[in-house]
């Protein structure tokens, strides 16, 4: 009992220690005390709430969405003026700068998947942060195929920050702030529309979201991941029927299609009536 109470344990303290290397790291080599703290703060925001998950308190990853995604839509974007939506990535990219978004994007949503999958739409994304208190936590219809607006949405958003260098238009720096303001006002708006039309609070992010054109790919290895014991499951359904992605936990492999759209909101872990999960 005791060592399997120290292997809960061991999960919060490996993703502190992941954010506490990559803050050290990006510290000494960028030469600036911002990074020790920003992934410092984010590291413990989600260990605390992953020790509260193993505590049994249901709003757990509520309290990590808020942490997070409050502290980067408020503190980084309103007050930093920094842009961190998939704009601001491909601003920074054309730049040359390797800071900031392009950053954040590298750690959270291009090589971080691999390790944790696709845990930034669970954990931190602020868009989700609030479409996660809307009333349909879970889908009341099969999932539609729609899933290729979200590459017109990434093109789009690549093509506007591309025109804005060819124009060589002046003030970049604060069409980018303006750009973040308005499009995170147009992400709330299309994704509680859709979730009262789809009466599925993630729709946005199954059909809209541009970013899950990074995320997918990469979490489709992800190391962590949640796994079905099946000598213990009893095909009930629960983790299905919970699962605010769709996702069917009682196939294990890799290759189904849903393989890369959990993010680890551990709905079905803590709804298994036999601790299959």
């Amino acid at each position: 009992m005791w060592g399997y109470e120290m292997q809960k344990i061991c999960f919060p303290l490996f993703m502190l220690f992941v954010f506490e290397t990559v803050a050290v790291t990006l510290w000494l080599t960028m030469d600036n005390l911002f990074y020790l703290f920003n992934f410092s703060y984010i590291g413990i925001s989600i260990s605390v709430g992953l020790f509260l998950f193993i505590k049994n308190y249901k709003h757990a990853r509520r309290v990590v969405q808020l942490l997070v995604g409050i502290y980067m839509l408020v503190y980084l974007g309103l007050i930093c003026n920094e842009n961190m939506q998939i704009e601001g990535f491909w601003y920074y990219l054309f730049t040359g700068v390797f800071e900031a978004a392009t950053i954040h994007y590298a750690v959270a949503k291009i090589f971080g998947p691999i390790i944790f999958g696709r845990g930034w739409c669970g954990y931190a994304c602020w868009t989700a942060m609030l479409l996660d208190f809307l009333p349909y936590r879970t889908p009341s219809a099969p999932r539609r195929k729609l899933g290729w607006i979200r590459y017109f949405v990434f093109a789009g958003a690549l093509a506007f920050v591309a025109a804005l260098f060819l124009a060589r238009v002046g003030n970049l720096e604060k069409i980018m702030f303006w750009s973040f303001i308005i499009g995170n006002v147009l992400y709330y708006a299309v994704g509680i529309a859709m979730a009262f039309a789809f009466r599925d609070n993630r729709a946005f992010c199954k059909y809209i979201c541009p970013i899950t054109v990074f995320l997918k790919p990469m979490s489709y290895f992800s190391l962590i991941r949640v796994k079905c014991d099946k000598d213990k499951c009893v095909s009930c359904g629960i983790c299905r029927s919970v699962c605010p992605m769709d996702v069917d936990m009682m196939d294990v492999s890799r290759t189904r299609k849903n393989a890369t759209e959990c993010i680890l909101c551990m709905e079905c872990v803590r709804h298994c009536p036999k601790d299959a999960l």
